[in-house]
């Protein structure tokens, strides 16, 4: 059986180990069993906080829209089952950036509802 080397093959992992970690400190950036145990853990903190990122938005789309209704004289728990018997489909999201960059817009919105 011929003899197999494996230099190329290792330094082409280590080197795409290493490219992931630029800018992580200390060993992890620059020792490739560090490296990986870093890439491991990095990859499950932002599966989990995509996650997160989606409560996190609509908790401020949620805000911003309570803020607004408060100055109109309305408060959010009120207003969302208001859009709701009118069937106005609008999320939160809509809602919060009309509010945000069109405040006539959602007058008109807050006129319909009422």
């Amino acid at each position: 059986m011929t003899r197999v080397k494996k230099g190329v093959d290792a330094l082409k992992s280590r080197k795409n180990i290493l490219r992931k970690v630029k800018g992580y400190r200390f060993g992890r950036s620059t020792k490739e069993r560090q490296a990986n145990e870093a890439i491991v853990h990095a990859g499950t903190y932002s599966f989990a906080h995509r996650k997160d990122k989606k409560g996190d938005f609509r908790r401020l789309w949620n805000v911003r829209l309570s803020a607004i209704l408060k100055e109109h004289g309305l408060s959010y728990s009120k207003f969302i089952p208001m859009l709701k018997k009118k069937e106005v489909a609008l999320d939160r999201k809509i809602l919060a950036e009309i509010a945000l960059k069109h405040p006539e817009t959602l007058k008109k919105i807050l006129e319909s509802v009422r």
